[in-house]
């Protein structure tokens, strides 16, 4: 790397000092503020206030005249204030000579050169000689840098600072590709006018094969200081600390660009002084100490299309917003890709915006279509990949298998094969590698680009046998684990502590200590990306038991999600299973259970309705009545809810009829659905009074089954007709009644576990409340119970990505 501009300072301070207080003096004098004198001489007033304060000690003759002019100063003040000028301005120093070894003190240095000194050396350096011309200059800025305006704000701020009470080291860091390098010197371009002794840039090479030694980069940056070649002393330490004397009394910007590691950087850390230093890594250095650490991320969708346009031209990207969006997406918002994708653009301007995007959509060719001459994110990510331990590339490499946007530890080791704890630990060194991401504190998840990377890795390195064998090992984990939670809501296979499960990051071959059965309940929803994955591939292996048998698990588990759009994907697929292992029963029951999923969650009524009639017939077929009880109990649901009340009645008690032949729990649940569906056809049809009748027997009903088989079951059942109880209530205007009937359905929620339909009750409570002429108390609840509920998870935000 070549030269910096700036120029080293050599003078003698207390005359440097003079001109500052005498330039002040007669500028009070005569009555004018530093902005006045600086429009009467020409001069900025940014000039004229580092002149003041010291920081520009030498300024030319011709600016010294200027001032001299316009603050009306006679030849003998004149002369005086050009004599505290030439104090200031940098003489004709000889390059620092080597100092010949001695036993004693050292040796005196050359006029306004410092001896070269230890690192255990604490007196004042005199000033430094000038910057070598032409050594380590900064690379040009990008003229269309665009974003990271905060980041840059920091810095400015940080760049404020006179005298920092310690030296300023701001460590840059990040995933391949986020564009550090850029950020560091587009920072250091902007810095420049805050630190007038000069701009220095060196790359260490970290991604090399063998990095630049410190001792190596602490020579190269001495001789950029102005240090003559047999000057600079032999030994790191020797040299680290002839580069903190150096250093010590100058503004200046310093960029230490690729660090490999700590012990490669920390030599060329100043040990104090206004100096900025910006140190790039892709690696978080965690043992770098007292710095500013900047971890850049992905760009912003509207950033991505900002650096776009200012690339491929802001006509050609404003045309084309949608394509653009999707341009940027493909992209991952990576500087880096975004980058070539706009070059791409610039060289094929006959090309539309869309044309690009239908080529990087095919995710087989998109690292290919993101090369562009010298630039390439493949590259960029195999350079951090090779650096890494066999471990941790087989770690990254099996993450590409997982499925969700984000992943645990155990999921990854279900995967790589590896212990949980031993897997957590690689993933923590891959996130200071910068080739994973921290999601939230306990999930991680991999950029697009480099999910897409470590796929290509993982067919090249380890084959297809490799991969098929990881991918069932992880699925029969994850089956067996969605399975063994989904039983768990279960009446008929409930644990006998209602309130305990095996801990669902506990080793496979181990029970690990017992976790809440909420915590079950969040392991089925935040791994479903996984699970269900896991099922298709279960299904695509021709292992249709399987997937018969996970979709019944998880039959119960699914009326706690009603607003969740996968269980029509769970349960299409084992109704195809059942299909094709021609088992009429558990077609029958699977159809049965889409039917539900179709009225019950998609509202799709009609849909529905077909499916219970095909789960109908099916039952009768093989004498099924419970199967014919259900498949008419989802039959009426979809009646109700397109408004054909008279036939939904009718089909609730045709329901009815069926589960009493049934001398089984599910059975007595069976009536019970059908008692409260059969109220809710009566009040939707404006017969709230018998709807009311009707609901109290059900309800009792409810809690009856509560004191027979205390289970979450249970009481979700106790729960909707309770709440049902209070709508009836509410459409007769009997309002405390209603809010009585609610906080009993509450009572029953929160023995399940706050499912997300409790919601809805909390919800008609308030209005129940306000209808009281009690406003207040409702906010609070709805305050209290929205604050409650958003602090149980992220599943809200999870539930409709299946």
């Amino acid at each position: 790397m070549t030269a910096v501009s700036g120029t080293g300072t050599g003078t003698d301070s207390e005359g440097a000092g003079d001109f500052g207080r005498l330039l002040a003096g007669h500028r009070v004098a005569a009555g004018l503020t530093q902005e006045e004198l600086a429009a009467a001489a020409g001069v900025s007033l940014r000039a004229v206030g580092d002149m003041e304060r010291g920081r520009t000690r030498g300024p030319q003759r011709r600016t010294v005249r200027a001032l001299a002019e316009t603050l009306g100063l006679d030849a003998p003040q004149t002369a005086a204030l050009d004599r505290a000028a030439q104090c200031g301005r940098p003489r004709g120093t000889r390059p620092v000579s080597a100092a010949a070894p001695t036993r004693g003190p050292a040796a005196p240095a050359p006029a306004h050169v410092p001896a070269p000194a230890g690192p255990a050396e604490t007196g004042d350096a005199a000033p430094a000689a000038p910057l070598a011309p032409g050594a380590l200059a900064l690379p040009r800025d990008i003229a269309d840098f665009t974003a990271r305006e905060g980041a840059l704000a920091l810095l400015a701020e940080l760049a404020e600072d006179d005298r920092p009470a310690h030296p300023r080291v701001v460590l840059i860091s990040g995933q391949p590709g986020l564009g550090k390098t850029a950020f560091a010197l587009h920072a250091a371009h902007t810095l420049a006018p805050f630190f007038p002794d000069g701009q220095l840039s060196l790359d260490l090479g970290g991604m090399a094969a063998t990095p630049l030694s410190a001792r190596d980069a602490l020579g190269q940056v001495l001789r950029a200081l102005g240090v003559a070649d047999n000057a600079v002393p032999a030994g790191t330490e020797e040299r680290a600390g002839l580069y903190r004397a150096l250093v010590r009394e100058r503004r200046l910007v310093l960029v230490l660009d690729n660090v490999a590691d700590e012990s490669q950087v920390r030599p060329l850390l100043p040990g104090s002084g206004p100096a900025v230093t910006l140190v790039t890594s892709r690696n978080a250095l965690p043992g770098l100490e007292s710095v500013l650490r900047l971890r850049l991320d992905a760009l912003a969708p509207g950033e991505a299309a900002d650096l776009l346009a200012r690339i491929a031209g802001r006509e050609r990207i404003d045309a084309a917003p949608d394509a653009t969006a999707e341009l940027a997406r493909l992209c991952g918002y990576l500087p880096l890709a975004l980058r070539i994708a706009g070059q791409r653009l610039v060289a094929r301007p006959q090309q539309p915006v869309s044309h690009l995007v239908r080529q990087l959509a095919a995710e087989e060719h998109r690292l290919d279509l993101l090369e562009t001459g010298d630039l390439a994110v493949r590259p960029a990510f195999a350079l951090s990949y090779r650096r890494l331990p066999a471990e941790s590339q087989l770690v990254l490499r099996r993450s590409a298998l997982t499925a969700g946007h984000d992943f645990t530890a155990a999921v990854a080791a279900a995967y790589a094969g590896l212990p949980p704890g031993r897997t957590e630990l690689v993933l923590e060194q891959l996130i200071d590698a910068g080739l994973v991401q921290l999601a939230t504190p306990e999930r991680y998840r991999l950029h697009d680009l480099v999910r897409l990377y470590a796929g290509e890795r993982l067919d090249a390195d380890e084959g297809p046998e490799a991969v098929a064998q990881a991918r069932a090992r992880a699925g029969d984990w994850l089956l067996n684990r969605a399975a063994e939670y989904g039983l768990r809501f279960d009446p008929d296979h409930a644990a006998a502590d209602p309130d305990a499960a095996p801990d669902p990051d506990a080793d496979a071959d181990r029970t690990g200590p017992p976790v809440p059965l909420t915590e079950a309940a969040r392991w089925l929803e935040e791994e479903h990306p996984e699970w269900l994955a896991a099922l298709h591939q279960a299904f695509a292996a021709g292992r249709h038991r399987e997937v018969i048998d996970t979709a019944e698990a998880m039959h119960w588990f699914s009326d706690r999600l009603l607003s969740w759009d996968i269980w029509a994907e769970v349960f299409q697929l084992s109704v195809d299973a059942a299909r094709a292992c021609g088992d009429q029963l558990a077609e029958a029951v699977h159809v049965n259970y889409l039917a539900w999923t179709y009225v019950t969650c998609l509202h799709r009524y009609q849909r529905g309705i077909d499916l219970a009639n095909e789960g109908l017939e099916l039952a009768r077929r093989i004498g099924a009545r419970e199967q014919e009880g259900w498949a008419l109990t989802y039959l009426a649901a979809g009646l109700r809810h397109l408004h054909r009340h008279r036939e939904a009645i009718d089909a609730y008690h045709r329901a009815a009829d069926a589960f009493a032949a049934v001398n089984s729990r599910a059975g007595w649940i069976g009536r019970l659905v059908t008692l409260r569906g059969a109220a809710n056809c009566l009040r939707d049809s404006g017969r709230a009074e018998e709807a009311v009748e009707s609901r109290r027997r059900a309800l009792a009903g409810a809690l009856e089954l509560v004191e027979r088989w205390s289970s979450p079951l249970m009481h979700l059942a106790a729960a909707m007709t309770a709440h049902e109880l209070g709508l009836d209530r509410a459409a007769l205007g009997r309002w405390p009644a209603a809010e009585k009937a609610y906080r009993q359905a509450l009572t029953h929620y929160e023995e399940v576990g706050r499912p997300d339909s409790m919601t809805k009750t909390l919800t008609e409570l308030g209005t129940a409340l306000i209808e009281q002429g009690r406003a207040e108390e409702a906010r609070e609840l709805l305050t209290e119970a929205l604050t409650d509920l958003s602090a149980d998870g992220p599943r809200q935000g999870r539930r409709r990505t299946g």
